[in-house]
């Protein structure tokens, strides 16, 4: 009779457990028009929630539930809640707390850490993933810069105890006179010693800033989009290319070249890595690290040989801000691993169409990328051809995945959320 109890007590939690279940994609189903997106065969597309706010990081529980970053506050709360309670995939409950606006969000060992533009902050979390006192988060990290410029604070845990945080540089490029025609850059770039890269911090610790933390990786202009790669244990991040090659140094280069370089860069960093911005940038075309016109090149010489070379590169100015790499079981095998990336569009490509405003997907195998990209979710921005970014309807954001393998997308435009499923 000794050995019943724990018995019946693992029965009791494990039938506790299953009155509150994820909703299944098999009881859901795609709205009519897949939500108006553009999708591989045999996916499909629903709209959660619209009008919440400027929605931009997110992060799903194990329950479904959506915890959603609010860039500015909306009725004076910058996190968001949503619940599917009947199962439908449609969100029918919407809770908010926190004072602060910002991008970041992720859940962790039974924490929600948020990030405003300044400080990263943490909620404990009860055992449906709920938090437990939204007046009185733990601060993390406090005494981050922003300059408005680059600020929002992306944020990604690994599984050793640490969180990276984004620190975007408050400059285009580290000129004397930022993005001013013809100003030289400042060498060293000063801005490089408290931003330009990525700092890593106790993912427990408490009140943390600077002093506290490590510059983790460096020589990147700004960082929206990042993730922990758990097949091999390291952090990738995207970034945010450089601007105004035309605009700053017109003798050297023609608009459709200011166009479309340089690349939109993808990066595995290591401690130390260091991925040579501002004094390079990557060009996609002759796949070399150019020595940037600020610093003596001429569009041709190569610079910062020891800089990181970017595992993908992407068209000019697409603005990636989030990345995720999927581990779910509901997608083919082919998304198993893999990257995906939320394109926020493009602002400045003219005199060529505006750009973006969409989801690629990378095939990856070991860790590494196995093939070329591809669009995998479009028709976020509503047309065919945006001549301006204020044109677009949808702008993608945020990238979560579902405990059930879906894939949902916010949009700070409207503040839509999207769940994409696949049916076999």
């Amino acid at each position: 009779m000794k050995n019943l109890f724990p018995v019946a007590a693992v029965l009791a939690a494990l039938a506790i457990t299953s009155c509150n279940p994820a909703p299944s994609a098999s009881k859901i189903s795609a709205d009519p028009d897949n939500a108006g997106l553009k999708l591989p065969q045999g996916f499909g597309a629903l709209k959660v929630a619209d009008s919440i706010g400027q929605a931009r990081h997110i992060a799903v529980t194990g329950q479904g539930d959506i915890y959603v970053k609010l860039n500015r506050l909306k009725d004076n709360k910058g996190i968001v809640l949503l619940s599917d309670k009947d199962g439908d995939g449609k969100a029918e409950t919407q809770s908010s707390f926190g004072n602060y606006g910002g991008t970041g969000i992720s859940l962790k060992n039974g924490y929600l850490y948020a990030s405003s533009n300044e400080a990263v902050y943490r909620y404990k979390l009860d055992d449906q993933q709920h938090v437990t006192d939204t007046a009185k988060p733990e601060t993390i990290v406090t005494g981050l810069i922003d300059r408005r410029q680059h600020n929002s604070k992306s944020v990604v845990l690994d599984d050793s105890g640490y969180v990276y945080v984004n620190i975007g540089a408050y400059s285009n490029s580290c000129q004397t006179e930022d993005r001013t025609k013809g100003s030289q850059g400042m060498q060293p770039c000063p801005i490089l010693d408290s931003a330009g890269g990525i700092w890593r911090f106790r993912a427990d610790g408490q009140n943390q800033s600077y002093g506290d933390g490590i510059r983790y990786a460096t020589g990147l202009r700004n960082v929206v989009g990042l993730d922990w790669n758990t097949t091999n244990n390291a952090l990738f991040v995207m970034q945010h290319g450089r601007d105004g090659l035309h605009d700053l140094f017109p003798d050297m280069y023609d608009t459709k070249t200011s166009a479309e370089l340089p690349a939109e860069a993808m990066y595995q960093l290591k401690m130390g890595s260091d991925c040579g911005w501002p004094y390079i940038y990557y060009d996609q075309f002759q796949k070399k690290k150019i020595l940037a016109p600020e610093y003596g090149g001429d569009g041709k010489k190569e610079g910062a040989p020891n800089a990181e070379e970017p595992v993908v590169a992407f068209p000019a100015h697409l603005a990636p801000n989030a990345l995720l790499f999927y581990t779910g079981n509901m997608f083919p095998e082919k998304y198993k691993n893999g990257a995906f990336v939320a394109f926020h569009g493009s602002w400045n490509r003219a005199p060529e169409k505006q750009a973006g405003y969409m989801v690629a997907f990378v095939p990856f195998s070991g860790g590494k990328p196995s093939g070329d990209w591809e669009v995998f979710a479009d028709g976020f921005a509503g047309m065919e051809e945006v001549t301006s970014p204020g044109q677009a309807k949808h702008r993608p954001c945020g990238l979560a995945q579902g405990p059930d393998g879906s894939l949902y997308i916010s949009d700070d435009v409207t503040g839509a959320i999207y769940r994409i499923i696949y049916n076999k």
